[in-house]
C-alpha cells in the first residue's frame, strides 16, 4: 500500500512530497521537475546524497517553527557542509606551534613601524569549519538586513504565483504566508552559507576581507595558508610569516582605534538597510523560468535576477565604505611592507595579495552577488602610496595618529591627490582653529566686551570735540587752526 505522506511515481518508486509540491507549484508535470537539476543549477551540491540530506533539511523547515526571516540554522550548516566539502584536515599540535610562534615574531617585527603597541594575543590555528564558528555572527550582522528584505520579497513573489489549490495545501501546513517565509529564508540561508563555506577555502586569516570578522582575534589558517603558498617557489614558513605580520597589523589597527569596527560594520549595515528590492523583476523572473530546464534558472540567477537594487544615495555611501577599506587596507600594506622587509620574498608577495585585494577570489564574488556589495578596496595601492608619504612628512607618530577620529582620515580627495594633503590639512586645521577661538570669545562673554568698547569708541569724538569748543572759546587757548578757522574772530572787541 502506498504511504499518502510519501507518494509514488507511475514506476511506485517512492516521491518526497517536497518535490511533488515544487512540481505543482512551478508547473511541471510526472518527471518533468528535478530537484538534483536545479540545485545544481543554482550552485548547490549534485551528490545525490548531500542533496537527499539537504531536501530533509528543507522539508523539515515546512513543519518547524520560524525562527526569523532568515534560516540562520541552515546558513551555519550549510557553511559547514561546504567547508569539509574538499577535506577540511583537523590542524595538528605542530600546526598551532608554528602559527603562534609565526604571530609572535609578527609582532616584534611591527613594534618598530607603527605607533599601536602589541595585543599580546595568543595566535591562533584553525580549520575552515573553526573558522566558520568564529565568524558566523558577524555574517549574520552584516547580512541580516537585506536577508530579510529578500526573503519577503521571494516569499511575496512565489505567493503570488501559486495557484489557489497550493495554497490551499499549505494552508493546512500553517498557512501559505508563515510556509513561504520559511522557504524564502531558507533559500537566503542556504544561499549564505554556500557563499561564506567557499570563503572559508580562500581566506588565510580572520581579517582577510579587511573586517574583524572574528571579534578581533588573530589567527591564521594552516591548509589555506599552505594552498595559498602552493606553486610559489618561496619556503612556506616565509610565506606563514608574511601573512603572519598582515593579520597581526589588521589586529592592533581594530584594537586600538575603537570606533573603527563600528564604523565599518555600521557602514554595511546602514547600506544594506537602504537596499531596496525589485519586486516587478523577480515576479517577471518567477513567471520565465522554466523549471523543467535549468539552464533558466541559472540564466535568472548568473544576470542578478535577485540582486537587490541601488539608489543614488546608496552609491554614495559605498564610495564612502571603499575609501574607509581602502585606507585600512593601504596601511596594513605599508606596515607590512616595513615590517617584512628583511624577508627575501616580501615584495613579490606583497604584490600577489594586492592583485588578489584588488580582484577578488570567486567566492567574494559569489558573497557580493547574494548581498549587493563588494568588500574590495578598490583604492588599495592610492592608500597605499598615501600613508607612505605622510610617513615621511609627519612620522610614524603624526601618520597613525590620524586614526584617532573619523574626521581626521584622509578622503577620496586625498587619495586622487596624495602630495597635496598637508596642505588641504593645513588649510583645514587653520580654519578649525577660527572656528574654535570665535566660540571660545562668544561663550567667555569676550564679543559683549567688544561690543561695548565700539560703543565707548562712538562716543569719545563727540565728547572731545565738545570740550575742545569750549577750551577754545572760554579760555582762548586753542591752536592756532582753531583760533583762525573763523574769519569773524578777527572782528571781536
Amino acid at each position: 500500500m502506498t504511504n499518502p505522506s510519501n507518494p509514488s511515481n507511475d514506476d511506485d518508486t517512492p516521491q518526497d512530497p517536497l518535490s511533488e509540491m515544487l512540481a505543482k507549484m512551478f508547473g511541471g508535470g510526472a518527471g518533468g521537475f528535478d530537484p538534483q537539476e536545479i540545485a545544481k543549477a543554482a550552485g548547490l551540491p549534485s551528490d545525490p546524497a548531500a542533496m537527499a540530506m539537504m531536501m530533509q533539511q528543507v522539508q523539515a523547515m515546512f513543519s518547524a517553527p520560524s525562527e526569523g526571516p532568515v534560516n540562520w540554522t541552515m546558513a551555519h550548516e550549510q557553511a559547514r557542509r561546504v567547508a569539509a566539502s574538499d577535506e577540511d584536515p583537523s590542524v595538528t599540535p605542530l600546526q598551532r606551534r608554528s602559527v603562534d610562534e609565526s604571530l609572535k615574531l609578527a609582532e616584534l617585527w611591527l613594534d618598530p613601524v607603527t605607533e599601536f603597541p602589541s595585543t599580546g594575543q595568543l595566535g591562533r590555528a584553525w580549520s575552515r569549519a573553526e573558522w566558520v564558528e568564529a565568524t558566523m555572527a558577524t555574517w549574520r550582522r552584516l547580512t541580516e538586513p537585506v536577508a530579510t528584505s529578500i526573503a519577503k520579497a521571494l516569499s511575496d513573489a512565489i505567493s503570488s504565483q501559486l495557484p489557489d489549490e497550493m495554497k490551499s495545501m499549505m494552508g493546512m501546513m500553517g498557512g501559505p504566508a508563515s510556509m513561504l517565509q520559511n522557504v524564502g529564508g531558507a533559500m537566503f540561508g542556504m544561499q549564505l552559507g554556500q557563499a561564506v563555506g567557499a570563503l572559508s577555502k580562500d581566506v588565510v586569516g580572520s581579517t582577510d576581507i579587511g573586517l574583524p570578522l572574528a571579534d578581533g582575534r588573530m589567527a591564521l589558517l594552516p591548509a589555506n595558508v599552505a594552498a595559498f603558498g602552493a606553486g610559489l617557489d618561496i619556503p612556506e614558513q616565509e610565506v606563514q610569516l608574511f601573512l603572519a605580520v598582515r593579520e597581526a597589523a589588521h589586529v592592533r589597527l581594530f584594537t586600538h582605534i575603537p570606533w573603527l569596527t563600528g564604523h565599518l560594520l555600521g557602514s554595511i549595515e546602514r547600506y544594506a538597510r537602504g537596499i531596496h528590492i525589485d519586486m516587478g523583476k523577480i515576479e517577471e523572473a518567477a513567471r520565465d523560468i522554466d523549471p523543467t530546464n535549468p539552464e533558466s534558472l541559472q540564466g535568472a540567477l548568473s544576470h542578478g535576477v535577485f540582486m537587490p537594487e541601488k539608489t543614488p544615495e546608496q552609491d554614495a555611501a559605498l564610495v564612502r565604505l571603499e575609501t574607509t577599506l581602502a585606507l585600512v587596507e593601504g596601511w596594513v600594506d605599508e606596515m607590512t611592507a616595513a615590517a617584512a622587509a628583511n624577508l627575501p620574498s616580501a615584495g613579490a608577495l606583497r604584490e600577489m595579495l594586492r592583485r588578489r585585494r584588488a580582484t577578488g577570489g570567486p567566492a567574494e564574488h559569489a558573497f557580493a552577488s547574494l548581498v549587493g556589495l563588494e568588500l574590495r578596496p578598490r583604492r588599495l595601492r592610492d592608500a597605499a602610496a598615501l600613508w607612505s608619504l605622510l610617513t615621511e612628512e609627519r612620522g610614524i607618530e603624526g601618520r597613525d595618529a590620524l586614526w584617532q577620529h573619523p574626521d581626521l582620515l584622509p578622503t577620496a580627495e586625498d587619495l586622487d591627490d596624495p602630495a597635496g594633503f598637508a596642505g588641504r590639512r593645513r588649510l583645514l586645521d587653520s580654519s578649525d582653529a577660527d572656528v574654535d577661538a570665535a566660540l571660545q570669545r562668544l561663550l567667555s562673554g569676550g564679543f559683549d566686551e567688544d561690543a561695548a568698547g565700539e560703543q565707548d569708541g562712538d562716543a569719545a569724538p563727540d565728547d572731545a570735540a565738545g570740550t575742545g569748543s569750549g577750551d577754545g572759546s572760554g579760555s582762548g587757548s586753542g591752536d592756532g587752526n582753531a583760533s583762525g578757522d573763523d574769519p569773524q574772530d578777527d572782528q571781536r572787541p
